[in-house]
């Protein structure tokens, strides 16, 4: 009777909670914001995350265009038309269309760029928007035009999406280049400009981009230099003696302005690495310009923008007016944009964070699960899976909940010990690559050892820079190092002139500290390892316990109760399986994650022997004396 009042008491509880987890579940779903159209079967909410865990942006960038990355997972691309026809964006009120403009749809890979317009980005908050696709009629409503994507405010937007031809202008200004681009095809969204260091990008002057004197500008795009260059032209316009520049010396972004008197150059500040896409933009409001770099403040100019109406170089001069020595730029460039007003320092961030598809991008422009049609139904069979889930830990008895709670410690401790292993390699791999860097250098004259500095053996002889030695002395390697280096050092210390060099018994012993040495850093290689192994070994065995107690307790129950039925019989034996399950569940990963460890720390410790016997190596030839004393007592 004990026992079926603690099968009854538990079945109650646990009823109880699932009720309230699945009710609250309920309210979540009617809580959901009214659907845009019934026409358009599913849709996927987009979040803007300008906070602290998005873009981080503490001003109003105003009105923005954010680019849409679509990816399978997040959005079904077999249920959408195959050109992307039937997409449309919506704001959270679930009434206001947003003009969008596709740069790239392409339903076979299941990738796509697209462009939205926010009438409004504020700061340090979320917005929400949807994508609305799965429009099979074929009376479909047409969508806005593709270049009420970019506000008035554009005079110019370059995607180069164009494959052999003329770079196209997406806004509505229509200043098409005249130059043939070279396109690549691997760009950082979608196509880009590819510059090869012959003739550069021109385009002639229109209308809608002359600059008045001291008019307001913003210039915005992507690059990706291939080497190192000297005075390479990104983008140019001059007309007489009055001249917009924006050039990279030596990686070194530079501002030039020159206004009918001698050109004025901005304050170099930290080199552009080479072979990494890096975000520039200008901000002129009339006074002063400023240069922006993957959107932080990189250097200001004085001075207001000249009135210019001539063509405008990208890449590099036209051989006719290039009188300064400047060089065409060798790269990739991607998403120019020229604006006739000053963005706020907001706005640039905010083009820098979300085009650049990094870590912070995603927080900062995440979509949803895709809701409704296919994927309704499918998040429908994953909810009764969920609820069957639900009832079978209902029915779970005390003895199960145990074998479980062992299993979820396991868990923690196994996945502790797992992340502090990863963290913990990564660091002494880091290190080690430093280490073996300089170690090259050092290694060519061991002499650099023979020295009562300290300082001088924890930096290689002088080889390590103070910012680099905090790392480098969390790799095994630099433990294994400085064992030798002290060894040495020991032994020459008897000798005030430090020439006579170390004897073959002096270097064996020396290789013995360096082994001792290696089995400390073994041991500290595996430490908590073991925790994984009992994860692995004992999780099934715990499950399996609590499985085969549940089992007897659910037959011992039916025994006395007299009621011998698949009723009464199931629930029982469902529920004693779920801890067999949560112990595979402990075990499995911990396997795939033991392993993966070890055999990382299994090269570690290979590196760790191939440096042992190359500093034995080099000792020997560095510090061992010309003729040593042999067996007999003379010399050989």
């Amino acid at each position: 009777m004990k026992i079926r009042s603690k099968f009854i008491a538990f079945r109650t509880l646990s009823s109880v909670v699932a009720s309230f987890v699945f009710s609250a579940m309920a309210m979540a779903e009617d809580s959901k914001d009214a659907w845009w159209n019934p026409s358009w079967t599913q849709r996927s909410k987009i979040t803007l995350d300008a906070g602290a865990d998005g873009a981080g942006l503490s001003d109003a960038s105003g009105k923005a265009t954010v680019l849409v990355r679509l990816y399978d997972g997040v959005f079904q691309f077999g249920s959408a038309r195959e050109d992307g026809s039937d997409i449309r964006f919506v704001a959270s009120d679930g009434k206001t269309l947003l003009p969008y403009q596709i740069e790239k749809y392409d339903s076979l890979l299941n990738e796509a760029f697209v462009w939205v317009k926010l009438p409004d980005v504020k700061p340090a908050g979320k917005e929400t928007f949807y994508v609305y696709y799965g429009n099979t009629d074929t009376a479909m409503p047409a969508a806005a035009k593709a270049t009420e994507a970019f506000d008035e405010n554009y005079s110019l937007v370059y995607h180069f999406a164009e494959l052999a031809a003329a770079p196209v202008d997406a806004s509505s200004n229509a200043n098409n280049a005249e130059t043939v681009a070279s396109i690549s095809e691997s760009a950082l969204i979608g196509n880009g400009l590819r510059l090869l260091g012959s003739a550069p990008i021109q385009i002639p002057a229109k209308p809608s981009l002359q600059w008045q004197q001291g008019q307001p500008l913003t210039l915005s795009f992507w690059i990706k230099p291939t080497s190192l260059q000297d005075n390479a032209i990104l983008f140019s316009r001059s007309e007489g003696t009055k001249t917009f520049r924006l050039l990279l010396n030596q990686g070194v972004a530079v501002l030039e302005l020159a206004d009918g008197s001698s050109p004025q150059r901005s304050q170099p500040a930290a080199a552009i690495a080479p072979a990494v896409w890096t975000h520039l933009a200008v901000v002129a409001d009339g006074k002063s310009l400023q240069l922006f770099v993957n959107g932080a403040v990189y250097g200001t100019l004085t001075g207001a923008l000249p009135s210019l109406n001539s063509p405008i170089s990208i890449g590099g001069l036209p051989a006719e007016s290039n009188t300064s020595g400047a060089t065409a730029f060798v790269g990739e460039i991607d998403e120019l944009t020229l604006s006739n007003t000053a963005r706020t320092a907001a706005w640039v961030k905010l083009a820098s964070i979300n085009q650049s598809g990094s870590d912070v991008s995603q927080r900062t422009l995440s979509l949803g699960q895709t809701e409704g049609g296919e994927a309704a139904e499918h998040s429908g069979g994953m909810m009764e899976h969920l609820s069957l889930f639900g009832d079978i830990a209902g029915n779970m008895m005390f003895d199960g909940w145990i074998a479980i709670g062992v299993c979820v410690i396991m868990i923690v401790v196994g996945w502790t010990v797992a992340i502090r292993k990863f963290i913990y390699l990564n660091s002494i791999e880091k290190g080690s690559k430093i280490f073996l860097k300089r170690w090259k250098e050092l290694s060519t004259d061991l002499t650099a050892l023979n020295t009562e500095d300290d300082s001088s053996v924890s930096s290689l002889g002088g080889q390590v820079e103070v910012s680099d030695q905090s790392l480098i002395q969390k790799s095994p390697l630099f433990h294994i190092y400085q064992i030798g280096a002290d060894e040495i050092r020991h032994r020459l210390d008897k000798d005030n002139n430090r020439i006579q060099g170390l004897s073959g018994r002096s270097i064996q012993a020396i290789r013995a500290s360096l082994d001792a040495g290696l089995v400390h850093e073994t041991h500290r290689l595996s430490d908590g390892l073991v925790y994984l192994t009992m994860s692995i070994a004992g999780g099934p065995y715990v499950g399996l316990l609590g499985t085969v107690v549940g089992v007897m307790i659910t037959f011992a129950i039916i025994a006395k109760s007299g009621e011998v039925n698949v009723n009464s019989i199931a629930p029982g034996i469902a529920s004693a399986l779920l801890a067999t399950v949560v112990g595979l569940v402990v075990a499995i990963p911990a396997l795939f994650i033991y392993s993966y460890l070890n055999g990382r720390i299994k090269n570690s410790l290979g590196l760790m022997q191939v440096f042992i016997d190359e500093f034995v190596a080099k000792m020997a030839e560095f510090y061992r004396p010309a003729q040593e004393p042999d067996q007999s007592g003379g010399s050989h």
